[in-house]
């Protein structure tokens, strides 16, 4: 079965699934190795930030199915700028660089390879 007839589904969906528990946990061990929060106190003055699980399934060149991906996301639109963040980062890359880094391989007659990173921490 190709990931063209499967849809990322709900947490309540996956949960039973081993490959998407699997999925999970290697999230899970990402974020902890990268020490990427650190758990403190509840405190009911302050705004409390949820997460959500985000699935997608990652294909092979036949479409056949590689591999499960769940990334644990924020959920952003509940924050407050100058309450709950000060400044915030987004990596854009764009599509005249993409233009240029393909006409220097087209015109060097390169070979173009495709690399998918499980985890990526550009403040790790």
């Amino acid at each position: 079965m190709s990931s063209s007839t499967l849809k990322p589904l709900r947490f309540k969906e996956v949960d039973r699934y081993l490959c998407w528990q699997i999925a999970m946990k290697n999230e899970i061990a990402a974020l902890l190795a990268n020490a990427i929060w650190s758990l403190v106190p509840c405190d009911l003055s302050i705004n409390i930030v949820g997460c959500q699980w985000v699935y997608k399934i990652k294909d092979r060149a036949d479409r056949a199915i590689d591999w499960y991906k769940a990334r644990l996301v924020v959920r952003g639109f509940t924050q407050q700028e100058g309450l709950d963040y000060l400044e915030t980062f987004s990596l854009v890359l764009k599509p005249t660089t993409i233009w240029l880094v393909l006409t220097i391989v087209v015109s060097k007659g390169w070979k173009i390879r495709q690399l998918d990173v499980h985890n990526a921490f550009l403040n790790g």
